[in-house]
Order: structure tokens, then sequence, then C-alpha cells
């Protein structure tokens, strides 16, 4: 038995797509407390870990990823008294896994009404690497080995202005018949309506090849777009954020 079988049981019922895409081996990596007998694991990918298991503050100093995830209070008093001050405590908010959720008549109305000046364009190679190079764009592909994996595994979106990539909506990371979205837009072309257009076509893509777009909210901006496209929260939860 591995070490992904071995601690899949210390994640049980948690409903975070990351953890599944690195406990059925799709990408991410774990660490654990003990190879034989593991008590506490965490699961790196991205930006993120997540710690489950029985608490340690020791293990908890190793986390991986600037995103730490607790499993319970618990962990979070264990990272807190790993991490002190260079951690800051705040909220995400989970949003609910509903597949039959969408209204693909109201997420192409979203697509229809881009304005003229903008285009949509499925990601290609060339667009793989303009994204990770500037920092707004960087988790569009970065979760993937290259962009010949990301073109084979991912689904990404762009909006262009005058041929210049604005806006995006992509797969940040995949698991068993679905993926997680990743979204943004560039600073100064934000409230534009782009992001809603992209992600509407990002899930209609996504519901077309069977795969369930899940989403994950970083703040309530993210969770109002969220809604917009036919999501409902379910629950807000605590991370620790390293400080830069």
């Amino acid at each position: 038995m591995n070490n992904l079988q071995k601690i899949a049981p210390l994640f049980s019922g948690w409903s975070e797509t990351l953890i599944w895409s690195v406990l059925q081996g799709h990408m991410g990596y774990a660490m654990v407390d003990n190879d034989e007998a593991p008590g506490a694991a965490q699961v790196v990918l991205g930006d993120f870990c997540f710690f489950a298991g029985n608490p340690s503050v020791a293990f908890a100093a190793k986390a991986a990823a600037r995103e730490i995830v607790p499993q319970n209070e618990a962990w979070g008093n264990a990272i807190e008294q790993a991490w002190g001050n260079r951690v800051q405590r705040r909220l995400r908010y989970a949003i609910r896994k509903e597949p039959n959720v969408f209204s693909r008549t109201k997420l192409q109305k979203y697509i229809d009404t881009l304005p003229r000046e903008y285009e949509l364009r499925m990601f290609d190679e060339e667009l793989c690497q303009n994204s990770l190079r500037e920092d707004w764009s960087r988790d569009f592909c970065a979760c993937f080995a290259d962009a010949s994996d990301f073109l084979s595994r991912g689904i990404g979106i762009a909006v262009l202005h005058n041929g210049a990539f604005v806006s995006g909506a992509s797969s940040y990371s995949v698991y068993d018949g679905g993926f997680e979205i990743e979204i943004d837009t560039k600073p100064e072309y934000r409230k534009r309506g782009l992001a809603t257009a992209c992600g509407a076509k990002l899930i209609l893509t996504a519901l077309e090849r069977n795969l369930y777009p899940s989403w994950d909210a970083f703040d309530l901006r993210s969770v109002a777009l969220a809604e917009k496209l036919g999501y409902h929260v379910d629950h807000p939860y605590i991370i620790y954020m390293q400080k830069d």
C-alpha cells in the first residue's frame, strides 16, 4: 500500500477537489509524519496545503505551501502555534457541488453580451506560455507540468483585447470527472464583465465534456461571481496565509 492509499482515510469526508486531485494521483504530492503508519498528513497542490489526521505543531511547521488549510480547530491551533504572526487567519468560501444547477441559456447570454472589442479564445500553447509571464494570470496553468500537459488535461478560456490577454478562466487543477476553476482579470480591465463571460464559457465547455467545474471562492467578490453564474454558497472556512 502506498502513502496515498494509507492517508486517504485521514481526509475522508473532506469535499475539497484539490485533495482529491492529489489522492487520485493527478497532480500535487503528499507528506506524512510516519511512512509506515501515518497519523498525520498534508497534501500539497499549487498554493495550497491541507492538514489532516492527528494535530501536530511540529508537523504543521512543515507546511509546504502559502495557503494552509486545517481540517479542524485543533489543526488550526497547531498551525497558529507553529507559525505565530508569520501567518494571517482569514476566510475562504466553499461552494456547493451541484451538477444540475446551471442554466445553459443564461450562461450563453453572458457570453453573447461580451463587448465587441473583446474576443474569447481557447487556450493554446502561446496563451499558456503568456499566462505564466504575469502575476495576475500565472495560476491559470501553473499546476501543470508544461503547456503540453495543460492542453492535454486542462481547459482554458482567454479574453483578448487588441490581441492582448486581459482576462481568463481555466482549470487550476484536475480530478476524476472534473476540475477546479481559476478565474481572474488583469487589474485595469476589471468590472467590465470579462470574468463573467469567460467563466460562463468555461462552465459550458466543461458541461459539454461531461466534466464538473468546481468553484471555491477566495473572497466575497468571488462568491458574487459564482452566484451570478449559477452556483450556491455552502459555508465559509478558515485558512492561514503565510505573510510575504
